[in-house]
């Protein structure tokens, strides 16, 4: 064997993980080829109760004990916390409210001191997709009531919402932000509901419906009104909205009217049950069905009815359309804050997207929808914006699965970027010195890992093949433990191994950039790999059998 590629992938993400600095510029005049950040001293000190702490769990009971308390110790990291945000702009209403009913329920187990289940990785993303959704829809209220401030007219100007401000997971533990979603979600459910309220009775004065003063009228709209803003509140929980709750079903129609009170009075129900944020234009015709309705009972019940029939259709077309405008504006809002997310200071930047961002501003500003071919060029922008993180993050736990492996086995180890986006990886195992080492190499994807030796392309004498051939054997076992440590972090990497004949010639560190910070970052390590709790796993021994270690 003398080199190794696989394509890692993301199968939870890491409560714990950090932006990376950029690299420096790059002077050729003053930067050695040779010189990479050597990890294994700081890494080792960072690192090193990780295999006492996992051996003193191995029973269930202790496991999940352990991943309670490290889950509410654990402050969400920089990067976690953007590509959770950036996963949740892609999901849709009800994956999140689905987030939001397992964060507070997990709560509860905490509160009441009962087993969580749940990972820690598994804890925050659950509160992380909470607070992408109590945050977007914070943002379609508050862009709700611009709209309607600027519009103006009857019934004067919508209440001020009392709302606290965005949440910000990253930077936080894990039982404060519970309870600040708690705290934030009983805000929005107050604001939500007087909102909602305002909307009604600008919707009564945009149809008239409040122009007829028959107290059966009257007392018909004033009841179905209330039943339709409890429907509404019950339906803004998270439990209605991750389908935990079933949808109440619509009752039977009620016989035609027998005369023209009867018809008053139906016509009123129906039109009571529009829901607060319905299309005015929609609701106009039910209302002028009903009026037709009305209109028609004395002399003709049977039209009557088919008026009354239209006026339910209407009504049904339009709450439809309301509870679909209203996820749309809120999916819209929370890409929008994934989009124009700026990265910590110190951090590269990422890609802006200003088309998207445009077009996500425009639909909240003026409440008018995407059209198809903007929803697609959202959606692309704000999975680009995510691939790109998920590779930051790929290369992080890389970086770390590489510093644990010179922690358990010696040697050194060294990082450094080459050029483009290139990221290597230099590992000296124990007894390599000087004339070997392993090469990790992430680029596009894609990690390679080659067995090198220090020279140049030209003709090796016997000995030095055959020292060749013995590196690149125990590489195959090497390999196999960087696939447990980079599972244990996270990742699944299940590396293909290419046979070639002997090791590869370079320079330890060529064509390298230092990362100056990264030794400070190291030292959290610690605190990164307490969430890791190795389990046994199947391992692809050199033989190509697949057997549980022991």
């Amino acid at each position: 064997m003398s080199s190794g590629f696989a394509l890692p992938s993301i199968e939870m993400v890491a409560p714990a993980v950090h932006f990376p600095p950029p690299p420096p510029p790059l002077d050729a005049q003053a930067l050695p080829h040779t010189g990479m950040l050597h990890l294994h001293d700081a890494a080792g000190h960072a690192s090193g109760h990780l295999t006492d702490a996992a051996g003193q769990l191995t029973d269930a009971a202790g496991h999940a004990a352990h991943q309670a308390a490290d889950a509410a110790l654990q402050v969400l990291g920089s990067l976690s916390g953007v590509l959770l945000a950036g996963r949740a702009a892609l999901l849709g209403t009800r994956l999140l409210a689905a987030g939001a009913v397992r964060a507070a329920e997990e709560q509860r187990c905490l509160e009441q001191r009962q087993r969580i289940a749940a990972t820690a990785a598994e804890q925050w993303e659950a509160a992380a997709f909470a607070a992408v959704r109590v945050n977007a829809r914070r943002h379609a209220l508050l862009a709700r009531v611009a709209r309607a401030q600027a519009l103006g007219g009857p019934p004067g100007p919508p209440p001020h919402p009392d709302v606290p401000p965005p949440l910000t997971p990253a930077g936080a533990r894990l039982a404060a932000l519970r309870g600040e979603l708690a705290r934030a979600e009983q805000a929005l459910h107050r604001a939500e509901r007087a909102q909602a309220e305002w909307e009604q009775r600008r919707l009564a004065a945009q149809c008239r419906l409040d122009e007829d003063h028959d107290d059966d009228w009257q007392l018909a709209l004033r009841e179905s009104r209330a039943h339709a803003l409890r429907r509404f509140s019950a339906e803004r929980t998270a439990d209605a909205e991750a389908g935990r709750l079933p949808r109440p079903a619509a009752g039977r129609p009620a016989p035609g009217p027998s005369d023209v009170r009867e018809a008053r009075r139906t016509g009123a129900r129906i039109l009571g049950e529009l829901d607060p944020y319905a299309d005015p234009e929609a609701a106009g015709l039910a209302a002028q069905a009903v009026r037709d309705a009305v209109r028609r009972a004395a002399e003709d019940p049977r039209r009557a009815r088919i008026h009354l029939t239209e006026a339910r259709k209407f009504v049904r077309d339009a709450n439809r359309q309301a509870r679909e405008t209203r996820e749309a504006q809120e999916r819209a809002a929370a890409q929008y804050d994934f989009l124009v997310y700026e990265t910590p200071e110190g951090a590269e930047d990422l890609a802006p997207a200003p088309d998207a961002v445009a077009l996500l501003r425009h639909t909240l500003d003026e409440g008018v929808p995407l059209g198809p071919a903007e929803r697609e060029l959202v959606e692309r922008r704000v999975t680009e914006r995510v691939h790109a993180l998920e590779s930051l993050y790929v290369q992080q736990r890389c970086a770390d699965a590489v510093a644990e492996l010179t922690r358990r086995f010696g040697g050194r180890a060294g990082l450094g970027r080459g050029a483009g986006q290139e990221v290597r990886l230099d590992w000296t195992p124990p007894d390599w010195d000087p004339g070997h080492w392993l090469r990790a190499t992430l680029l596009d994807g894609r990690l390679s890992v080659a067995t090198m030796y220090r020279g140049g392309p030209g003709e090796r004498t016997p000995e030095q093949r055959a020292l060749d051939d013995e590196r690149c054997a125990e590489a195959r076992a090497r390999l196999t433990e960087l696939e447990r440590i980079t599972e244990a972090l996270g990742l699944d990497v299940e590396f293909t191994v290419e046979h070639t004949q002997g090791a590869l010639p370079g320079v330890l560190g060529e064509d390298a950039l230092v990362l100056d910070e990264l030794m400070g970052e190291a030292e959290e390590l610690a605190d990164t790999y307490r969430d890791v709790i190795p389990q046994p796993v199947r391992q692809r021994h050199a033989d190509g059998d697949n057997r549980r270690p022991g």
